[in-house]
Formats: structure tokens, C-alpha cells, sequence
């Protein structure tokens, strides 16, 4: 017993110093985001505020529309997530349960599609987006994500578990594979769809790439978009204000995460061992 205690404590001292690695900056985020400018470049590594203050909070909103800007990056990410999931839950129930010509060689190009680089596929989206007048506006951020290779595979996984011979059962009681999807595997990858869900909704709230590209009017940015206005070289660096936006910003993925963690944990393990 004392061999096993002695053996596990530095890996107790390990793993909690990587928890303080990881949760620093956003403590350190918290900390910034209530002190005075001055005070914050004077003190930097003292991130524990000797005088609270509101007023970085308060010039973000004054400064700004946040309530636009906020809508649109919900709009966004709920509007992709939705896509995204419905695309991937239709795809992962056509590979998994329909047999059709060259389905293993599909289901292998469309995952190969993972490993190719963002800057390979940025050009032609941009022009495509410019072609169809979508530019600086928040459906030509959409557009381009509606599907995720990742969820169909995540989402794909999880149906492998569910036996061919239940759906074979449904079929023989005449049920259409809508009546199937909705009846039958819907509910017994629900935690997966979840899973991945909040998964693909944390992505798209927090993506800055693809969004800056596109949005111009500052009526249309996001939350990340708004951050960057407050660390750019040419409207110079207040990054106490900016603490505030990414503060706000990660509000809500983080209070998602918490409410939903076990279904996110769960589905990529199950993932990676089946």
C-alpha cells in the first residue's frame, strides 16, 4: 500500500501541475479583466486585483454594439453546429448501415479530408463566398461548414455499436430509415450527437480565421473578431478591455463544457477504442 501511495504522488504533482498550466491564463484573464490599465501594465504578474474595477467591462460596452455582436456569433455557431450535426448523423447512418458501390473508398476520402490544411481550402472558399455577394456578411462565414468529416466520424463510431440486425428487424416492420433515424438510433447515440454537438458549437464561437476574412463592417464581427480590436497594432493595446471580451467570450463554451462534459468525454473515448 505504501509502494502504490509513494509511486502515484509525483504523478499527483505531475497532473496537478499541468491543471495549473492550463487554468492560468484563464485565471490570469479574469484577473486582468477588473484592473485599471495602469495598474495592469505596472503589476502584470500580480494578476489578483488590489482595486476591482468595472470600467474595462463598461468601455467594451460602450464602445460597441455587443449585444449585435454577440447574436452574431451565436447565430453562427448554432446555425454550423446544427448543419454540421444533421450532415454528419445522415452520413454516419448511410455508411454504417446502407451497402452501396465503393462505400469503404467514399468513407476513406471523405475522412482523408481531415488532414488537409485550412490554407489549401481558404483561397477557393474566399472566391467562391466573394461570387456569390456573401462577402461581409455572417452566412458567408456559414456556408463553407456545413459538414464536418470529424462528426461523421465520431457520430459513426458511436452507430457501429448499435447491431445490424435491430435495424434489420425495423425494416422487416416496414419502418422507413426517417422513421428508423428518429425512433430508433437517434436515441441510442443521443450522448454522442450531444457530445458532438457542443463540440462543433464551441469551435465555430471561438474561430477567428475564417470570420476575419470575410467580415469587414464591425456590425458584423464576432466576439473574437471584437477581441482583436482591442490588441491591434494599429488601434494600439488595451489588453484590460480585452481581458473583459475574452472573459465574455468564454462564457458560455465554458458553461456548456461543464453542463455536458461527460457526454463530450465519453464520446471520444469510445472513439478512440472502438
Amino acid at each position: 500500500m505504501k509502494t502504490n501511495r509513494s509511486v502515484s504522488i509525483p504523478w499527483h504533482m505531475i497532473f496537478i501541475g499541468i491543471i495549473i498550466i492550463l487554468t492560468f491564463p484563464i485565471i490570469f484573464a479574469i484577473g486582468i479583466s477588473f484592473k485599471p490599465l495602469e495598474d495592469a501594465y505596472n503589476n502584470a504578474l500580480n494578476f489578483i486585483p488590489t482595486q476591482p474595477t468595472l470600467e474595462n467591462y463598461e468601455t467594451f460596452f460602450n464602445s460597441l454594439n455587443v449585444v449585435k455582436i454577440v447574436s452574431n456569433t451565436f447565430i453562427i455557431a448554432a446555425t454550423v453546429t446544427l448543419f454540421k450535426v444533421f450532415t454528419s448523423f445522415l452520413a454516419a447512418y448511410a455508411f454504417v448501415f446502407f451497402d452501396f458501390k465503393g462505400k469503404n473508398m467514399l468513407y476513406f476520402l471523405l475522412i482523408s479530408t481531415i488532414f488537409i490544411p485550412f490554407s489549401v481550402t481558404m483561397i477557393p472558399n474566399y472566391l467562391m463566398i466573394s461570387d456569390l455577394g456573401l462577402a461581409d456578411s455572417v452566412w458567408g462565414v456559414i456556408l463553407p461548414q456545413l459538414a464536418d468529416a470529424v462528426g461523421i466520424l465520431l457520430l459513426r463510431q458511436s452507430m457501429k455499436t448499435i447491431p445490424i440486425s435491430l435495424i434489420e428487424v425495423a425494416r422487416l416492420d416496414n419502418l422507413g430509415h426517417p422513421r428508423i433515424m428518429k425512433d430508433i438510433v437517434l436515441p441510442l447515440v443521443k450522448p454522442a450527437v450531444t457530445s458532438t454537438g457542443i463540440w462543433f458549437f464551441i469551435l465555430s464561437w471561438n474561430e477567428y480565421v475564417w470570420p476575419v476574412l470575410i467580415l469587414k463592417t464591425v456590425d458584423h464581427y464576432t466576439l473574437p473578431l471584437a477581441l482583436q480590436m482591442y490588441i491591434s497594432s494599429e488601434g494600439g493595446t488595451n489588453f484590460t478591455v480585452a481581458m473583459a471580451v475574452a472573459v465574455i467570450t468564454m462564457i458560455i463554451p465554458l458553461t456548456l463544457y461543464l453542463l455536458f462534459q461527460k457526454y463530450i468525454i465519453g464520446t471520444f473515448a469510445s472513439s478512440g477504442i472502438k
